[in-house]
Order: C-alpha cells, then structure tokens, then sequence
C-alpha cells in the first residue's frame, strides 16, 4: 500500500463496534463513531454504509489478547469479524494489537474532563488501535 490511502479501523465487540478511520500519509486517526451489534450480530448495514462513504484501502481489526500475548474467546470472535469484513468487502484486512485500547480510551477521556467515560470509548479505542497499527508499519510496508 503507497501512502496516502485511508483506513478504517474496528474495536470489536460483543455489543458495540468502535470506528475509527485514519490517513496514511499523515499518519494520524480519529474517531469515527460507534455502532450497536443487531441480534449479536454486526451492524452491516452500518458498516457498508461507512466503507461507502469513505472508501477505505484497508481496514484494520483489533485483536483482544492476554496481556501474556495468547488469544481468549473475544479473539477469535474478531478474527472471525476480520475474515467476515475480508469476504464481503474484498479489501486487505490487517490486525492490531489492542491490549488496553480500552482503558486508554477511557482515562483521555477522564483527563479531558469527562466524569465516567462510556460514550465514544469504543470509537476512541479504535483510533488508538489505528495509531498503534501505524506506529507498528512503517510507511509504504502496509
């Protein structure tokens, strides 16, 4: 991939789906928004709606792991979200380490004055697995 495509980055989870979307010719993230699971499963409407509007190269995934590095059931759970967004949108799909996203997520928040964090943790979580994903792939090497 040459500099310059956009990302959409994804917090998977069980009931919300955090977006983020990114450049990489800047190398920077922002987050998106957040959408509801629907009947367990993933908004994919909402989802087609995005890449459609945005039109992303690639997308990216965070992968829930121990802190020791092995996987749990949440792991696979977003690999298999990785695979299910491979097939239907036929883009380059890539991992990223998300160990602590979340609670990354929720203590900016508390910093910038929020009292208990709880909307737009899971967007922000997936801008930080953007830019941990971008800090971990240097430029012209995704």
């Amino acid at each position: 991939m040459t500099a310059c495509h956009t990302l959409l980055a994804f917090d998977f989870g069980s009931k919300k789906i955090g977006i983020a979307v990114g450049q990489e010719l800047t190398r920077t993230a922002r987050p998106l928004t957040i959408l509801r699971n629907i009947g367990g499963k993933p908004d994919w409407a909402g989802i087609t709606r995005l890449i459609g509007e945005w039109r992303p190269d690639a997308l990216v995934v965070g992968l829930p792991l121990n802190m020791d590095g092995t996987g749990q059931a949440m792991t696979r759970a977003a690999k298999r979200f990785a695979n299910q967004l491979r097939g239907r949108y036929h883009l380059p799909v890539f991992q990223a380490d998300e160990r602590l996203s979340t609670r990354a997520a929720q203590q900016m928040i508390r910093e910038r004055g929020g009292a208990e964090p709880r909307e737009g943790v899971d967007a922000l979580a997936a801008q930080l697995i953007l830019e941990t994903f971008f800090g971990e792939n240097p430029p012209g090497e995704t």
